[in-house]
C-alpha cells in the first residue's frame, strides 16, 4: 500500500469523513490499491449491526430508513447509509444523490449516507457494497443500514451482507404478496407494513401473518428468514452446541422449535414516525438470537466463504479475458466455430490450459 493511501486508512479509522468518502469511492471505482485498503479495513469491522432494507417500489423505504436514522441518533448512535440506486446510462454513476429523502439528518455528520449505483458487473455490486460496509464498520458507525431500489435479483444478493434483513410490503391486494412470495419473502427477517393508515393496510397484515405461518409449518427458510435454511443446517451438524442450548427462544405460541426464528411484522406510518420504536426493538430482536444462537458467527462464515469465491471469480474472469485477447479475440473465435474449424469446447481447454499449468507448477513448486 502506497502512502497516500496509508494515511488515507489513518484518517478514516481516526473517525474523518472525508476519508471515508473517498475509501468508499475507491472501492467502487474498483481504483489501483483498494484491494490492500480493503485487506487492512477486515482488522478492524466486526462491531457494527448491518440492516437490509428492502420491499417492492413505493413501499417508503427511504422515508422509514430516515426515521430509522434519526431514532439511532436519538438514542445515542452513529448511522452509516448505503443507498442503492438506479445507475445513470451515460456514466454509471448514481442518478438520485445522496440526501434527496433523507431530510429529517441533514447536518448530522453522524449520519453518513453514501449513493452506490446499481451497475451490473460480474459479482461487482454486491462486492462494493460489502467493502462500503466494511469501511463504515472500521470508521466505527454503530448501526449500518442498506436500502436497496427494488425487489429484484441484485437487492436480494446485496442485503444477504446485512446481519438482518427488513422486507417493506406496502398496503394492497393478495396478488401484491404473492408476487413477493415469488421473490423478497423468503428473505425476510422481519416484515414491515409501512403506510399503515391506508386502506388495505389490516388486510395486508392478515396475509402476511398466514403466510409467515404457513411457512413455519411447511419451510424452513421461511421460518428462518434469510438465514433460516442455514442456520437449520448448522443446529443439525451441532446439535449439542451450548449457544444453541443456552437461547430459549422466547415465547412461541406457533409450535415452531425454539431455535427457529419467526419473521415478526410491524405496522408503521413512517412519515409520521409511527412505529418505528417498535420496529427498532424487532431489529434488536434479531440481533440478539444471532448472537446467542450462534447464528451469527455461522453467517459470518458463509459471507466470508463466498466473498473468496466472488474475488476468485472476479480474478480468473480477468485472467481468462486477457488469454481470449491473446487468442485473437472472442470474435475471431467465434468464427472459427461457426465455420467448423474447432468448437466451444475445445477453445475453453485451450484457454484454461496455461492457466491449469501455472496452478500445478505453484502446487508443485517448481
Amino acid at each position: 500500500m502506497n502512502a497516500d493511501d496509508e494515511r488515507l486508512l489513518e484518517d478514516l479509522l481516526e473517525g474523518k469523513h472525508r476519508a471515508l468518502a473517498r475509501v468508499i469511492s475507491k472501492i467502487e471505482d474498483r481504483s489501483p490499491g483498494y484491494r490492500d485498503l480493503v485487506s487492512e479495513l477486515y482488522a478492524h469491522t466486526g462491531d457494527a449491526d448491518v440492516i437490509g432494507i428492502t420491499g417492492s417500489p413505493g413501499a417508503g423505504k427511504s422515508t422509514l430508513v430516515d426515521k430509522l436514522a434519526e431514532t439511532y441518533r436519538e438514542r445515542g448512535e452513529t448511522v452509516g447509509i448505503i443507498a442503492i440506486d438506479p445507475s445513470s446510462p451515460f456514466s454509471g454513476g448514481a442518478v438520485l444523490g445522496d440526501r434527496i429523502r433523507m431530510g429529517s439528518t441533514i447536518g448530522d455528520m453522524d449520519v453518513f449516507v453514501r449513493s452506490m449505483s446499481a451497475r451490473g458487473t460480474l459479482g461487482g455490486l454486491s462486492t462494493a457494497t460489502a467493502d462500503a460496509v466494511k469501511a463504515m464498520d472500521a470508521f466505527g458507525k454503530d448501526k449500518i443500514i442498506i436500502e436497496t431500489v427494488g425487489a429484484g435479483q441484485n437487492e436480494i444478493d446485496i442485503v444477504r451482507t446485512a446481519d438482518t434483513v427488513a422486507v417493506l410490503v406496502p398496503p394492497g391486494s393478495g396478488d401484491d404478496i404473492q408476487t413477493l412470495k415469488a421473490g423478497i419473502l423468503e428473505i425476510a427477517d422481519v416484515f414491515v407494513v409501512n403506510k399503515a393508515d391506508r386502506d388495505g393496510a389490516d388486510r395486508t397484515v392478515h396475509e402476511l401473518r398466514d403466510m409467515v405461518a404457513m411457512g413455519a409449518g411447511d419451510s424452513v427458510s421461511m421460518a428462518g428468514g434469510h438465514h433460516g435454511a442455514d442456520s437449520m443446517a448448522m443446529l443439525e451438524d451441532h446439535p449439542d452446541d451450548e449457544a444453541h442450548a443456552d437461547w430459549d427462544g422466547g415465547d412461541t405460541d406457533d409450535g415452531n422449535d425454539a431455535d427457529d426464528w419467526v419473521p415478526p411484522i410491524v405496522e408503521t406510518v413512517a412519515t409520521r414516525s409511527e412505529g418505528v420504536e417498535e420496529f427498532i426493538d424487532e431489529l434488536e430482536s434479531h440481533q440478539t438470537y444471532l448472537v446467542d444462537s450462534g447464528t451469527r458467527a455461522e453467517m459470518a462464515r458463509k459471507r466470508y466463504a463466498e466473498e473468496i469465491r466472488t474475488l476468485l471469480r472476479e480474478d480468473v474472469h480477468g485472467l481468462l479475458e486477457d488469454e481470449l485477447e491473446r487468442a485473437g479475440g472472442i470474435d475471431d473465435l467465434a468464427e472459427d466455430v461457426r465455420t467448423g474449424d474447432t468448437d466451444p469446447y475445445s477453445i475453453a481447454g485451450d484457454l484454461l490450459t496455461p492457466v491449469e499449468e501455472c496452478l500445478e507448477e505453484l502446487e508443485t513448486g517448481e
